[in-house]
């Protein structure tokens, strides 16, 4: 059974930076492409970074490019989220997925599996 857990969200002041990571326990997961998404109080999910399967080609949201890195380490089954220079606006669930097809994708209907998110708060 596939699962993804993501872990490291939390209440922070703006400026501040948290890093999210996401354990996959997806056999193959080296040949995913991995997706990062956040879904705030009264708003649609939407895309915030996604990362290749070799982990070569990455794509961020404009409202996040600068200030968020999305790494793999295929070794660990694990995709992370470096948010730096966080502001009001990023609070919101984040959640991670895996796509098999292993391209970035910044569609929602590209994922196969999701993960339950973690909440990241951000405070002015």
């Amino acid at each position: 059974q596939v699962q993804l857990v993501e872990s490291g969200g939390g209440l922070v002041q703006a400026g501040s930076s948290l890093r999210l990571s996401c354990a996959a326990s997806i056999r193959t997961f080296s040949m995913h492409a991995m997706g990062w998404f956040r879904q705030a109080p009264g708003k649609e999910r939407e895309f915030v970074a996604a990362i290749n399967w070799l982990g070569r080609v990455t794509d961020y949201a404009d409202s996040v490019k600068g200030r968020f890195t999305v790494s793999r380490d295929n070794a660990k089954n694990t995709v992370y989220l470096q948010m730096n220079s966080l502001k009001p606006e990023d609070t919101a669930a984040y959640r991670c997925a895996a796509a098999r097809q292993g391209g970035v994708s910044r569609h929602l209907i590209e994922y196969d599996y999701w993960g339950q998110g973690t909440q990241v708060t951000v405070s002015s």
